[in-house]
């Protein structure tokens, strides 16, 4: 076997073994999700494929005998693995995107209506037509490639349409940055299949694939640590971070308020509809908050305090743009729930104060916000009455 291709084997079992240790590490997590299990999923897919690759790395370098058994064997393992690689990535997006009929079985099975149809087509070709798709030294032939690489890419086409085509309606930037990321990873994954078709001794699929995962799980592990997993808000160990970082006060001219909202008759939500419910309205606040900051371009740091309560840190040139915010926070909950048309009342108790820094600490000052949220949440039930 040359050294070509024992680098190419050794570069497989190196690129399993991370990804192994990826997923054991996931396996012993506590809070699993389910993206984070799908995820898992694509993970044992591409371990898969890395054993079937170095196989035939074996097999064309001469580690192991090239006969038509291994051919066929290798070419038709390549193959299956390389749709589940592409196959348990799309349930990942569809998981992340939160599709809502991504775990139905009729769904299930819709997609996997190409890789059924193909797989029989293989398997009828290499047992009747086998010098279709072989030539006489046992190297695929075009119809060959056609076959692995159609499934593959049907489910890659689905993933890029389902996650890019929500971009342009997109007013989260967070969001659009998350469609076009995940959307686009396997294209990147496609560029590095072309790559090494071109130069077949250098794994670059591998290393590209298990680059782009890397920064994946890089990603999902800060995201644990810094994010509310519900509202995909910044969670109280990131607020104490951000205050390490950050001693309030005035910036470029600009003054700092610290303002704390929370749901009103959250409680009465939760028992008397379900904690689903609960669950969509804190969902719908935390998102009402980032487009209401987008919209008016401020900057912020917004979190999920605890509970039903957020917390937001908002530089502003003057204290009418609070104002503004707050009312602005209220016109965006009003509209989102047209759109999901709940048989009870939305609306939020909202109690900001400007946080001076130095010995104005941000724990006086939120007690202050807190105090007013109070007051707002008072003034309310008595307009109701």
């Amino acid at each position: 076997m040359s050294n070509d291709y024992i680098y190419y084997v050794e570069s497989n079992l190196v690129c399993f073994l991370i990804f192994g240790i990826m997923w054991v590490h996931d396996r012993f997590n506590i809070d699993r999700q389910e993206k984070q299990i799908k995820y898992d999923h694509a993970l044992i897919a591409f371990m898969l494929y890395f054993i079937s690759d170095g196989l035939w790395a074996a097999v064309v370098g001469g580690l192991l005998p090239k006969t038509v058994f291994t051919a066929i064997f290798t070419n038709f393992l390549n193959y299956v693995v390389m749709a589940g690689v592409t196959y348990t990535w799309l349930h990942y997006v569809m998981a992340v995107e939160q599709s809502p009929n991504r775990n139905k079985k009729i769904m299930r099975f819709a997609i996997l209506i190409p890789f059924i149809l193909f797989t029989v087509a293989l398997i009828v070709l290499f047992a009747f037509f086998r010098s279709v798709m072989l030539d006489d030294a046992l190297e695929p032939r075009l119809a060959m490639i056609i076959c692995q690489a159609a499934v593959p890419i049907t489910y890659i086409i689905a993933i890029m349409c389902y996650t890019l085509r929500k971009i342009p309606t997109e007013t989260d930037l967070t969001e659009k940055k998350k469609h076009i990321y995940i959307g686009l990873f396997p294209f990147i994954v496609v560029v590095g299949g072309v790559i090494q078709f071109i130069i077949p001794q250098i794994p670059v699929f591998c290393f590209s694939c298990t680059i782009l995962m890397l920064i994946f799980y890089i990603q999902s592990m800060d995201n644990q640590i810094s994010l509310d997993p519900l509202t995909g808000l910044n969670n109280r160990g990131q607020l104490r971070r951000f205050l390490r970082q950050d001693a309030g006060g005035r910036s470029d001219g600009k003054k700092t308020f610290v303002m704390m909202v929370d749901v009103n008759n959250f409680k009465q939500i939760n028992d008397t509809y379900g904690h689903a419910e609960g669950d969509w309205v804190l969902v719908m606040i935390a998102g009402s908050l980032k487009t209401v900051t987008q919209n008016n371009n401020i900057s912020a740091f917004l979190g999920r305090y605890g509970g039903d309560e957020f917390v937001l840190i908002i530089q502003v040139s003057d204290e009418k743009n609070i104002e503004t915010f707050a009312d602005d926070l209220n016109d965006e909950i009003e509209s989102r729930c047209k759109d999901h048309v709940p048989s009870y009342p939305v609306t939020v108790g909202v109690g900001y104060d400007e946080w001076f820094g130095g010995q104005d600490t941000f724990e006086k000052c939120m007690q202050r916000a807190d105090h007013k949220l109070y007051l707002n949440k008072e003034y309310s039930k008595l307009q109701i009455r």
